[in-house]
């Protein structure tokens, strides 16, 4: 199982923008959505590759509306998320699901809005401190994306 989860750019409506095009509603109509965050659009795959795809077949829409898409695979983290990238090297087998903790990209959410990020660089038993926010989003990224 695997989740999908994107954040929609300030200024734009991310759910409206989706749902209002053709061809990205009918890429989400099989699936159940959820609003997790303010401006976010959130549903459930049957694996990490149908995650993937999905955000392939939504590209067009996700360069527009999207400010990042994430990917949370209860065979890499039951609580932490992966970027798009670093989901895709574990799909096609680039990356050991077991080495992807160490590069991090952390949102404070407040009101129910992820706020900028911060990166870290994850060292030992680190858990990210919630520094005053309501939760913290901790999404795993790529090494290029981290030194970016």
């Amino acid at each position: 199982m695997a989740q999908v989860c994107l954040l929609g750019e300030p200024g734009s409506e991310l759910r409206y923008e989706l749902l209002s095009r053709e061809t990205a509603r009918e890429a989400l109509s099989t699936y159940d959505l959820r609003e997790p965050y303010a401006n976010s659009l959130a549903l459930d795959t049957v694996s990490i590759g149908a995650a993937v795809s999905l955000l392939n077949d939504l590209n067009w829409y996700l360069v527009r509306f999207a400010r990042t898409a994430l990917v949370q695979a209860d065979s890499v983290s039951e609580t932490e998320w992966l970027s798009r990238d670093l989901a895709t090297a574990v799909r096609d087998g680039d990356v050991d699901p077991a080495e992807t903790g160490e590069y991090l990209k952390v949102y404070g959410v407040e009101d129910g809005r992820p706020e900028d990020p911060a990166f870290v660089e994850r060292e030992g038993d680190w858990t990210p401190d919630r520094g005053g926010y309501d939760e913290v989003l901790v999404v795993r990224v790529t090494e290029a994306e981290f030194e970016a």
